[in-house]
């Protein structure tokens, strides 16, 4: 996903700066961890952290940083890369900076398709909410590209339209079959909330495969992305593939966005706001904008959990509330800095 060196002296100190930059990014996750895992309802001094870590000893903050938070801590970083790649690959798929998998669709497919298993196949774990997921996410993707899609290629304001449509539809279902099956609403009630509350590792060891093939797909197709920004006519004419360079990247989406949601529920905004802050840090290179999105995707879930323990103590704020709070004030701002969406 980044590229090699470049020629030019100019292009060369550019690129250094860009690692740098990322470099200190990838410096901040085990301090943010660190924060994760000290910060809570129990506040545990960081050293005794570290001690607990090293020399677990059947303390209580043994237990709590053991089976507590360290499991929510791994999912909510491996989550938010996830959903932070699959913001800038859906931005960079659709050419349009308010893309992101809430807002076309793709989590309320993968949402519908979770509830389903448990309302109608009584799916109770996490390796059948992942394949519910996934189909979901994927079907949410499709339907969503093949109406906001013509004859040109992809259409941005038609794409957003397509999305809002099909979002509201799926999230409709959802709720239609929530509310007829009491079993589904309590299954339900937490996993809607978007939470890493309460998971534990097994959970992430079996999301993990899943993950690791979405980011070797994002991988594969990122160098790609940048052509297609050009249009899908220019891209042809420079000897692209745009129709396989959407497949792959909606293939990625769907993978690593449907096993986000069904390990965690469904969590918006983090696919929006990521993006932005990645292409102010490196610029426009795609190749780039996914590996710092990856970074910062992590970053901000974790940070936006541990906020979430703190926000109204001695009860917990849901991590997906906690983005809503964030995410909707920066969707208004990129919407007024980037102005009405064009045809």
């Amino acid at each position: 996903m980044v590229p090699r060196g470049t020629p030019t002296g100019t292009a060369r100190a550019a690129t250094r700066r860009r690692w740098i930059r990322l470099a200190l990014l990838v410096a901040a996750v085990p301090v943010v961890a660190a924060l994760s895992l000290a910060v809570g309802a129990d506040a545990i001094p960081p050293a005794t952290v570290f001690d607990v870590l090293l020399r677990p000893d059947g303390s209580k903050a043994a237990i709590i940083v053991h089976d507590l938070r360290v499991p929510r801590t791994v999912l909510a970083l491996a989550v938010g890369a996830a959903l932070g790649l699959a913001g800038a690959l859906m931005q960079g798929q659709t050419r349009n900076p308010l893309a992101d998998p809430g807002l076309l669709g793709v989590e309320a497919g993968a949402a519908l398709a979770v509830v389903l298993g448990i309302a109608l196949f009584g799916v109770d774990d996490i390796s059948g909410y992942l394949w519910f997921g996934l189909a979901g996410a994927g079907a949410a993707a499709v339907a969503v590209l093949a109406i906001g899609s013509g004859r040109g290629g992809s259409d941005p304001l038609s794409l957003v339209l397509a999305g809002a449509a099909v979002s509201a539809l799926l999230m409709a279902l959802t709720q239609a079959f929530v509310l007829r099956d009491a079993d589904s609403i309590q299954a339900y009630r937490v996993w809607g909330s978007g939470t890493v509350m309460g998971r534990g590792l097994d959970i992430f060891h079996q999301a993990l495969p899943l993950l690791l093939l979405g980011l070797l797909l994002a991988a594969v197709g990122a160098s790609g992305l940048n052509p297609l920004q050009l249009g899908d006519d220019v891209a042809r004419s420079l000897g692209q593939h745009p129709a396989r360079q959407k497949l792959l990247g909606i293939g990625a989406i769907m993978v690593l966005c449907g096993t986000a949601t069904a390990a965690c529920g469904p969590i918006g905004f983090v696919g929006l706001t990521v993006p932005h802050v990645a292409r102010a840090l490196c610029g426009v290179d795609y190749r780039w904008v996914t590996a710092y999105s990856a970074v910062l995707g992590g970053l901000l879930l974790t940070l936006a959990d541990t906020v979430g323990r703190v926000m109204a103590p001695p009860s917990e704020v849901h991590v997906g509330i906690v983005m809503a709070l964030i995410g909707g004030p920066v969707f208004v701002i990129v919407l007024r800095r980037t102005g009405p969406v064009r045809r």
